[in-house]
């Protein structure tokens, strides 16, 4: 039996990308098990990954080569004799834990002094040329494909149940609105926080049946709290920033009637489960990193200044996000939904 070894990359949205070709692989090898080797904030993602077998977590520093971690963790591997390994993240650690467990097939694409560590590599296409992520991890799979792959994430029945269950409990609703007001990457890409909050409230007055879920990171529960206060509905407007797992918001996310979110790792989870969403762009740009759904809508400017790919507005005023408006967005929130 073909035993499959993948390493995952370390964003979000980039694991999110994988699931084509995870899911190409099990066609390609029906009789094989395939096994993700994950950090621990990614894991989530793969395990919503049907043609996963096994999630197997390596709680590795970012940017750390970790020698003796990585060597302990391969020895561990070597035991469980799999025949291939794909190296997603372009790395020299990344490449260093399957060629340490001796698997013979090592697929991945050429990086940072990995010669010798990937022996089936495939080139790098330049910055000016790069496909999409799920294009460009579909590849390694060597199987043609005519257009972008979708990914496409599940969750078991019993975990939705779950949290419908725990969702009704909070407040019983008819309608589950999710805003995803965080962006890792930096203020360029956040919606103003005053913006979220009007868009908030007016979901909120329009129906008092209507369940306004506010999901992020520890870090941004702040950001959640001003939104929650500033719509001044708080039984309706409910923070859950920094107090759900992944797996949880995950789960939340895949039962929501519309998704509002920035450019971010949660935005491309809410376009694999297939959600209605409302996607905001302004330092990046939506043709390089699209929601990958006909269910998305996208909001971009593309003022003179942008893209610019900037962590912070260079310019100090974020006219790219700060003019697009809570009206303008609450009404493809209503076109998303029809």
């Amino acid at each position: 039996m073909t035993k499959i070894l993948i390493i995952a990359p370390n964003w979000i949205g980039d694991a999110v990308m994988t699931e084509p070709l995870i899911t190409k692989l099990k066609e390609i090898y029906p009789s094989s098990s395939i096994d993700i080797m994950a950090t621990p904030w990614v894991a989530s993602i793969m395990r919503a990954i049907p043609a996963v077998d096994e999630v197997i977590i390596a709680n590795l520093n970012h940017g750390a080569i970790q020698w003796a971690e990585r060597k302990a963790i391969a020895q561990q591997l070597q035991q469980k004799n799999y025949s291939h390994a794909y190296i997603l993240p372009n790395s020299f650690k990344s490449a260093l834990i399957p060629w340490l467990a001796k698997i013979p097939h090592r697929i991945g694409y050429r990086g940072e002094l990995r010669w010798g560590l990937i022996n089936q590599a495939l080139d790098n296409p330049s910055r000016s040329h790069r496909p999409p992520m799920s294009t460009h991890y579909f590849a390694l799979s060597k199987a043609p494909s005519t257009s972008t792959p979708e990914p496409m994430l599940s969750l078991p029945p019993e975990v939705l149940i779950a949290t419908q269950q725990k969702l009704q409990a909070l407040k019983n609703h008819e309608q589950l609105f999710v805003i995803c007001p965080g962006a890792e990457y930096g203020p360029a890409k956040q919606w103003p926080t005053e913006h979220f909050a009007k868009l908030a409230e007016q979901l909120a007055v329009e129906s008092a049946n209507n369940l306004i879920l506010i999901l992020g990171s520890k870090k941004e529960a702040p950001l959640g709290q001003a939104i929650s206060h500033l719509s001044q509905h708080p039984d309706q407007v409910i923070n859950w920033c920094g107090e759900t797992s992944l797996d949880e918001a995950i789960a939340c996310i895949s039962l929501a009637g519309s998704v509002i979110s920035n450019d971010s790792g949660l935005m491309h989870i809410a376009a694999a489960f297939k959600r209605p969403q409302v996607a905001i762009f302004g330092s990046s740009d939506p043709r390089h990193t699209p929601p990958l759904s006909s269910k998305a809508k996208v909001h971009w400017l593309h003022l003179e200044c942008s893209p610019c790919f900037k962590r912070v507005c260079p310019l100090g005023h974020s006219k790219c996000l700060v003019d697009i408006t809570p009206s303008e967005v609450l009404n493809s929130v209503h076109q998303s939904i029809q």
